[in-house]
């Protein structure tokens, strides 16, 4: 009697630890396909990309020069390539997807459409993959839309702290900053959070959205250029009177009396 109760003691502690082994494997297994951007929960996905979607806090949009990088990379099935989205006149929208995410296809096919709008007026789309040890060059290649810029590159993914797939940055590049962070689940509310962002950030374009290929530029210079055009459009050129209402002519008069006499 001793005897099977020590063999059924034995049997039930492999039985334990059989177990245990693969609860850890299925945990390893559900955290693998997490970091890859695999949900196997479409209702917690929406639950917590609801939470994160609006995501554009003072700690990601800070004052820190290295708070927007430039992506160094591999265009799929090409070459090496930079693209800077810092220094340059306009916004840039990065879109982290990957080949294997089952949400990210709403996202490749919204972006596949010729007549996309971006909020922003002047906002440029990047598509930004990890390596190609980590996702499918050819894949990836075969899923970036004509005339969709791409690179792949993982540095990337670890300098705007990427959780997964989809995952959204919009980038300033006048100004070196990120203006907003975060994932959604379709493109429609992805839209209303970038213009959301736009407004927080000061920087809603009175155009509306615009084709990802046009650009009016955002920077101190084009804004600038823009004046200088709708003052000449005015009649109003370099030394005219009305620049200088608040001087005296070198009779003594002002300006607005100056202009009186004309």
């Amino acid at each position: 009697m001793t005897v099977v109760v020590v063999l059924l003691a034995i049997a039930v502690g492999v039985l334990a630890l059989l177990v245990f082994g693969l609860l850890r494997t299925h945990a390893e297994i559900l955290r693998a396909l997490d970091r890859a951007g695999i949900s196997l929960d479409d209702e917690a996905t929406a639950s917590s990309s609801a939470e994160v979607v609006a995501e554009r806090s003072d700690a990601v949009a800070s004052d820190d020069p290295a708070g927007a990088r430039d992506l160094v990379g591999t265009v799929p099935a090409g070459g090496p390539t930079k693209v800077a989205v810092t220094g340059v006149a306009h916004l840039t929208l990065l879109a982290f997807l990957s080949p294997g995410c089952r949400t990210c296809k709403q996202f490749w096919e919204a972006f596949s459409d010729p007549d996309l709008e971006l909020p922003g007026g002047d906002t440029r789309l990047v598509v930004v993959g990890q390596d190609p040890a980590h996702d499918s060059e050819s894949a990836m290649a075969e899923l970036v839309p004509p005339g969709v810029k791409a690179v792949l590159s993982s540095a990337a993914w670890e300098d705007y702290d990427v959780p997964g797939s989809p995952y959204f940055v919009l980038v300033d590049g006048s100004e070196g900053r990120i203006v907003g962070a975060g994932s959604a689940l379709r493109w429609e509310q992805l839209q209303n959070l970038l213009q959301q962002a736009l407004d927080d950030a000061g920087l809603a374009d009175s155009t509306g959205p615009q084709p990802p290929g046009a650009s009016a530029g955002r920077s101190g210079r084009s804004r600038a250029q823009r004046a200088d055009e709708a003052l000449r459009s005015a009649g109003i050129g370099p030394g005219h009177p009305s620049l200088y209402g608040g001087q005296s002519d070198s009779n003594g008069s002002n300006g607005a009396d100056s202009r009186a006499e004309r």
